[in-house]
């Protein structure tokens, strides 16, 4: 992707770390036959001031720091093309990779549920750990909690989130507000953690098999 934004063949580099977010290397490619500035982003990230042969640095300086929003927007659009290109170029994950994370699953999960238990006020039944590709984890009418392995992918407070999460359904089998309450007490910041499973979570959902 390049995008460019314009104001109406030698190359250099200026700095402009007082414009902030915006990077501190930013190529210049002068040219006799310009009369206008113009931005434009790589799909790599690189920025690049194609300017007239006459245009001083203040002026392009000025140039830049003017259109910084619209500079912002477009570094942040790069990036994430560049993120969803690599996240498309990340291979389903092996029925070897799923065994050894539901084994180890097996090994931190019910640890984790017995403590967090007390601190809901909650009992339990059996705990089972799947690969699933769309659920994080569930539990049953009759208190039986399921688990999905790929928890093992995810930082330790989000892992304790979706277990207080299916703990606090033995309260409430809804997601009413009576039951985010419940979650609050135990994990007030919990929204941080629910956007970890809804943004980082899902790419790893799609690398699931079967």
């Amino acid at each position: 992707m390049e995008t460019r934004v314009n104001s109406g063949h030698r190359s250099r580099q200026i700095c402009l770390s007082r414009a902030s977010s915006i990077p501190d290397s930013i190529q210049i490619i002068r040219s006799s036959r310009r009369r206008t500035l113009s931005l434009q982003v790589k799909h790599d990230g690189q920025v690049i001031v194609r300017a007239p042969q006459t245009a001083s640095l203040r002026e392009i300086e000025s140039f830049v720091r003017k259109n910084a929003g619209w500079l912002r927007k477009h570094l942040e659009m790069a990036e994430r093309q560049r993120a969803a290109e690599a996240e498309s170029s990340a291979p389903p994950f092996t029925m070897e990779e799923i065994r050894a994370l539901a084994d180890q699953a097996l090994r931190v999960i019910p640890g984790r549920v017995a403590l967090f238990a007390p601190v809901v006020g909650v009992k339990y039944g059996r705990i089972t750990i799947r690969n699933q590709r769309t659920r994080w984890g569930s539990c049953s009418a009759k208190g039986n909690l399921n688990f999905n392995c790929l928890l093992m992918l995810a930082p330790p407070e989000v892992l304790d989130y979706v277990i207080v999460h299916e703990l606090c359904h033995r309260k409430e089998m809804n997601h009413s507000p009576r039951f985010w309450a419940e979650v609050a007490k135990v994990i007030p910041d919990y929204k941080s953690r629910e956007k970890w499973l809804k943004t980082e979570g899902s790419r790893l959902m799609r690398r699931m098999t079967g």
